[in-house]
């Protein structure tokens, strides 16, 4: 072993870089699938291939490469894959809006589909790799040899992918269709008429408005006269509506069975103002009896609940907004061709004029918003291909059963929820950039598309049906989950049983945010077991959502999210990475504020200063610490000892912490060993009786320790040590093990008192203002000759650390008058005040610390006088309760005849 010396002060800028390459360039990130280790693997959420880091993503990435990362250290073969989603309606939505701004185009129509997608390829390859660089920035240990893209396999610049992921997309379609798990039908979906595609749910955000809630008479047909206390009905029955251009296709009036104020007009027909068309009032539980006047409209095109009500009772459907948010010529005359919105406002006052608006009401409610489009989503009839979920049971009884984990486990009971209450999954989506449904209809049978559809990943021969050899390929493309649900396995090479497939499936941990529980995990489970007949992963992770200080969540329109690139030039990865551990919860909200990144940023220097005292302070080739003194305690100081023994709590808590995803618990315990125990007290404590090999020692745990989560600084820090284990890298290094038995107990709780006592002196000073350079004389007075030993033993160290010159340590009865007294560690500690001391502020002093004390006498009596307390709290909890109030109440009375001669001497 060499030691090197370390730069004054430590620049993050001139080893992050440095040593990323080097990592890559040694395959430090990539496994060998035909190596005996036992295997870790992670797949990465694929980010969209739009993506910029976010802070979402450094928190999400984090938490992977430290369970990476500490697990290569404990001797695995860990494959962390990578790689990016295509992301449909996300990269359609920016290569065309760039495009129109570019004056290129007014809509994609005009350049038409090849030429299209060939825009969006060259802008994937300008653009697409911009997060992968910066997830290389936060340090992120993935093998980049195997990074997928949902789209390989169609690139015509990428002949020869690794992975030719769209052809495993492309089977599972056909396969599906094959079962009949997947069909052709009209129903019900999202629309986003800017985008004019069907969404997914996880694409619809829900925003509250400020709207309108109208109230119409549609007037009856035989109007009867209904009267009774509460309510009142003579030729018309009101309905409120917050949308009143879907009235125009009407097909009926609904109440609740329930609602005795209608029952006499349940049956009866009532006139569509408007459109001057005879619809009946039906009686339907879905009716909400409170909501407006109890009487609702329904618009079965136009509405998912109206559609179910008109399904079962038969109502007729009619369209009257299109695909482009423009009403059709279902909606009249008056109206065709007019903008939703237009046609509202046209509607509204029509109605006026008619004296058919009874009133208006200011109403908040939430709308869904198309994610990319930022318009509101229109409910639509649409012919689209949906898939029954397969799989199902397996799924949920590989959660139940504890095959894979949640962690937090709240989760599960969401997961149980949406899968107990599941429905047919809409996979297509009108747009050219994706997966191409892989349907193809026969150019021959006009009118007959559902018999002449053929399901093919090739294309057809021959129409089995009339023998035409034209075919059209349906437009549509997949949802872009229902590529990334197969992620797990479809990036190692499935259906080819690959080495990585044998090694690396199923996966160990995945981390991800738990608003698409639903819409990936759930669907990667399903599609585990439909294919692979396993699950895809063993634990999932969920992490919090990062909020700015005031609670909100971070977004850019709010101008309250950072750049995390800003945050690494300006604090360094590692400082960024750890001051984010900190105050990372495991599954809680994250309140973010940037004086945590600096805490980490501080940390880092500390550690560097530490590291940079400790190389300074050892011979230049020092001899390691002999495994052997680690138990036996041959040759160690107290302070050896005492450290090692911290070092090993410290061992053991980041591991058990770290086994149970308590990411935030390790760190802390990290910080508090380094910073507080190690720096604080240790460094100094070496002084008095250096121990070279300790120190070393106990600065290549923590290295080891540290790594994971911050990988730059330790990795250079461990250079300068020169060690051969490890293949040269911190990253081979082995993790320290969480030991069976914590050593030298006994001597660490010596060292507890001895630091008890230089703190009180300590803090005798800073009430006292006396200057930290100033050497004082000290008396210890102890009640039992073992502890008067035990100070003579160690007084040393008091000397050092609290700068006195005269130590006087006794068990005796003498009186000891005029000086400032404290109890620390089970002694009295004395600073006579002559020539050093204000007698006045010692008095307030113990004041103040008497009337402490008597305040904490009191809650812990209370507390113990609390049979609830004492019968429910842990055995050991109370006894330690009883113990301190005993210790208490001795120091208590110590100090008040302090205070009592202080106040009888003479000044």
């Amino acid at each position: 072993m060499e030691i090197i010396e370390l730069a004054k002060a430590y620049d993050p800028k001139g080893v992050e870089d440095k040593w990323y390459s080097l990592w890559v360039e040694k395959g430090c990130f990539t496994p060998d699938p035909f190596s005996k280790k036992p295997a870790y693997s992670v797949v990465i959420p694929p980010p969209n291939v739009t993506g910029v880091l976010t802070m979402g993503h450094v928190l999400n990435n984090t938490l992977q490469d430290i369970l990476v990362r500490r697990k290569k250290m404990l001797g695995y073969e860990v494959l962390w894959l990578p790689g990016t989603d295509h992301a449909g309606i996300a990269t359609q939505t920016v290569v065309e809006r760039t495009l129109k701004k570019e004056g290129a185009i007014k809509h994609r129509d005009d350049l038409g589909r090849e030429e299209f997608i060939k825009k969006v390829w060259e802008w994937k390859d300008r653009h697409g790799g911009i997060i992968i660089k910066q997830l290389k920035k936060l340090g992120c240990s993935c093998d980049w040899t195997r990074e997928v893209f949902t789209m390989d396999g169609l690139d015509a610049c990428k002949k020869n992918p690794k992975v030719n992921y769209s052809a495993c997309v492309q089977k599972v379609f056909v396969d599906l269709y094959n079962k009949g798990s997947i069909y052709r039908g009209k129903k019900m979906v999202n629309w986003c008429p800017v985008s004019r595609t069907a969404l997914s749910d996880e694409e619809v955000v829900m925003r509250e408005v400020d709207a309108h809630l109208w109230y119409f008479r549609y007037p009856l047909i035989n109007p009867k006269q209904i009267q009774n206390s509460k309510f009142k009905i003579q030729n018309y029955i009101i309905v409120a509506t917050t949308r009143p251009e879907t009235m125009l296709g009407d097909e009926a009036v609904a109440v609740n069975p329930k609602d005795k104020r209608y029952k006499k007009l349940i049956g009866q027909k009532i006139l569509l103002p408007l459109q001057n068309k005879e619809i009946p009032i039906i009686a339907d539980a879905a009716v909400e009896i409170s909501f407006g006047t109890g009487a609702v409209k329904v618009t079965p095109a136009h509405d998912p609940v109206d559609y179910e009500v008109g399904l079962r009772h038969k109502l007729p459907l009619t369209q009257v907004i299109g695909a482009d948010g423009v009403m059709t010529k279902g909606a009249g005359d008056d109206y065709a061709g007019l903008d939703r919105f237009e046609c509202r406002k046209k509607v509204v006052a029509d109605l006026e004029e008619l004296d058919l608006l009874e009133k208006t009401e200011n109403y908040k409610h939430n709308v869904g918003f198309s994610q990319r489009a930022d318009v509101p989503v229109e409910p639509m009839l649409s012919e689209q291909w949906f898939l029954k979920y397969p799989s199902v049971k397996k799924a949920l009884k590989a959660v139940k059963d504890g095959r894979i984990k949640f962690w937090p486990p709240r989760w599960a009971k969401v997961y149980f929820h949406w899968l107990e209450n599941i429905r047919d999954w809409c996979i297509s989506r009108q747009l050219w950039w994706g997966h191409r449904i892989p349907a193809w209809y026969c150019n021959s049978c006009v009118g007959a598309l559902v018999r002449s559809c053929i399901v093919s990943i090739e294309r057809p021969a021959r129409c089995p049906h009339c023998g035409g050899t034209v075919f059209i390929q349906d437009p549509d493309v997949l949802d872009t989950w229902f590529s990334s649900w197969l992620w797990p396995f479809a990036t190692m090479g499935w259906p080819e049983k690959t080495p990585e497939l044998k090694k690396f499936y199923p996966t160990s941990d995945l981390v991800t945010g738990p608003d698409i529980i639903f819409f990936w995990v759930a669907r990667m489970i399903m599609a585990g077991y439909e294919f692979m007949n396993e699950r895809p992963f063993d634990n999932v992770y969920f992490t919090g959502i990062i909020r700015d200080a005031q609670g909100r969540k971070m977004s850019k329109s709010l101008g309250n999210s950072p750049d995390p690139l800003d945050l690494i030039d300006k604090y360094g990865a590692d400082g960024l990475r750890f001051g984010l551990m900190l105050v990372a919860p495991k599954g809680q909200d994250i309140l973010f504020s940037e004086d945590r990144i600096e805490v980490g940023r501080n940390f880092m220097n500390k550690l560097w200063n530490a590291s940079r005292f400790v190389m300074m302070n050892v011979s230049p080739s020092p001899s390691p610490l002999p495994q052997g003194e680690r138990g036996k305690g041959e040759g160690l100081s107290l302070a050896d000892k005492w450290i090692l023994n911290r070092l090993q709590h410290t061992i053991r808590d980041v591991n058990r912490a770290l086994d149970y995803y308590q990411f935030d618990t390790a760190a802390r315990a990290l910080y508090q060993f380094v910073w507080g125990e190690f720096c604080d007290w240790y460094l100094e404590l070496s002084k008095v009786q250096k121990s070279e090999h300790v120190l070393l020692s106990v600065l290549d745990n923590i290295l080891r320790l540290l790594h994971p989560y911050a990988p730059f600084i330790t990795e250079e820090i461990w250079q300068k040590i020169r060690t051969t284990e490890g293949d040269g890298t911190i990253t081979f290094a082995s993790y320290p093990p969480a030991p069976s038995k914590i050593e030298h107990a006994a001597e660490a709780d010596e060292m507890q008192k001895v630091m008890e006592i230089v703190t009180a002196i300590r803090n005798i000073r800073g009430e006292h203002n006396v200057s930290p350079s100033k050497t004082i004389k000290v008396i210890l007075k102890t009640h039992n000759k073992k502890m008067e030993g035990i100070l003579e033993r160690d007084k040393n160290y008091i000397i050092s650390l609290a700068k006195v010159s005269d130590l006087k340590i006794t068990s005796g009865g003498e009186t000891i008058q005029k000086a400032a007294t404290a109890v620390a560690g089970g002694v009295d500690v004395f600073v006579p005040f002559e020539g050093l001391i204000d007698l006045d502020a010692e008095k307030i002093r113990l004041t103040k610390e008497i009337d402490r004390l008597d305040k904490y006498i009191s809650a812990t009596g209370q507390k113990l006088a609390n049979k609830n307390f004492v019968e429910r709290a842990p055995k050991e909890v109370v006894e330690k309760e009883r113990s301190r109030l005993v210790e208490t109440g001795d120091e208590l009375e110590k100090l008040k005849k302090a205070l009592k001669e202080l106040n009888e001497s003479p000044q």
